[in-house]
């Protein structure tokens, strides 16, 4: 790649900062890490890395294209505007913001500015997740009559000194992994009729969400997404029946961890499941019988970045739209409202 890379700035270095977005910025070509935004100045030095401690040193550089807003969720939209106002390209980690009125100004300001906008989804790119957008694009199951989705975990602790487990606007599982598993319902099928869902919090001691079970009605599909902190023995990832047949897959793509690992996103092998791993499928496909292991399409984090690229310099449609986004979030609102009433919401 010949072209000049956009320069970037990071608003921080936790974990989504450390684990996703600098190895992938590092790695694509399209892209260089000009700054880093340290909001605490005693914060260890990081290596390689321009570190500032003024949010003003970036917004007011020229030569910065391109600001990740990748902070605690509540200061999404404060950050996401003054970068938007600054000129600036802007990637917001997810969730979008913590409101829909929130995501609604953005998406206006990053028009009024001319500008991209687009929020960090990249479980779209999980090889599980396009395995299952594979199967159904080519109706492998005939039509689908029930979706189940678990994203799980075993903490079955608070974890200390962490904004992520104290009440605040935007904190809480629902907001974490349930905006990544109602982004995918969206690609997958657009918005629902009805949403009805039951938000709780499991743990001993714990302050905030992590616990929900969300029903998603479409006219001839039942869609179910649930994720727990207390699920120490896994249930299957994704579950689909339909008229021909279903699918069961268990595991999770195992990007992150090898992110968590340093290795090289894009080397040989990137995102390439182990064969143990891949899903179980029983259906009739046209006159064939297919019943057995489904090899898993390799995942591919990369592609979020190859999109924003193209977008910024050719003006190529881009992947993660901000209306896609505030979606996620007026589906997150309703299944709040759904919980408080024990009643399903029409969308």
């Amino acid at each position: 790649m010949n072209v000049k890379p956009l320069s970037t700035a990071l608003l921080s270095y936790g974990m989504s900062g450390e684990i996703f977005h600098a190895p992938l910025l590092n790695t694509h070509p399209g892209f260089s890490i000009s700054a880093v935004y340290q909001r605490n100045a005693s914060k260890q030095y990081i290596p390689g890395l321009n570190v500032v401690h003024s949010l003003e040193q970036i917004l007011q550089d020229p030569t910065i294209d391109l600001v990740i807003v990748n902070t605690p969720n509540h200061t999404h939209f404060q950050f996401a505007s003054e970068a938007l106002k600054a000129g600036k390209h802007v990637i917001v980690e997810k969730p979008f913001t913590v409101s829909v009125s929130e995501a609604d100004k953005l998406i206006m300001l990053a028009q009024k500015q001319g500008k991209l906008l687009s929020v960090f989804q990249n479980r779209r790119w999980d090889g599980d997740f396009l395995t299952v957008q594979r199967i159904l694009q080519d109706k492998m199951l005939g039509r689908v009559v029930e979706f189940e989705a678990h994203y799980d975990r075993y903490r079955n602790y608070i974890e200390p000194n962490t904004w992520k487990e104290e009440e605040a606007p935007g904190t809480g599982i629902l907001y974490n992994l349930g905006s990544h598993m109602l982004d995918q319902v969206i690609v997958l099928f657009g918005m629902p009729a009805y949403v009805d869902a039951r938000i709780g919090t499991q743990r001993t001691g714990g302050k905030v969400d992590d616990y929900y079970d969300i029903r998603l009605e479409y006219s001839s599909l039942n869609v179910i997404v649930k994720s727990s902190y207390l699920v120490r023995e896994p249930v299957p990832r994704y579950t689909i029946h339909g008229t021909k047949g279903s699918f069961i897959k268990y595991g999770i793509d195992p990007q992150e961890q090898d992110l968590k690992e340093k290795k090289v996103p894009g080397s040989e092998g990137w995102g390439k499941e182990d064969r143990r791993w891949w899903g179980k499928i029983n259906t009739e496909y046209g006159d064939i019988r297919i019943e057995g292991d489904f090899e898993t399409v390799p995942g591919n984090y990369l592609a979020f970045y190859d999109n924003i690229f193209e977008a910024i310099r050719s003006g190529v449609p881009l992947m993660v739209k901000p209306e896609q986004a505030r979606g996620v979030i007026y589906l997150i609102e309703c299944c709040i409202e759904s919980s408080k009433t024990r009643k399903a919401i029409k969308v």
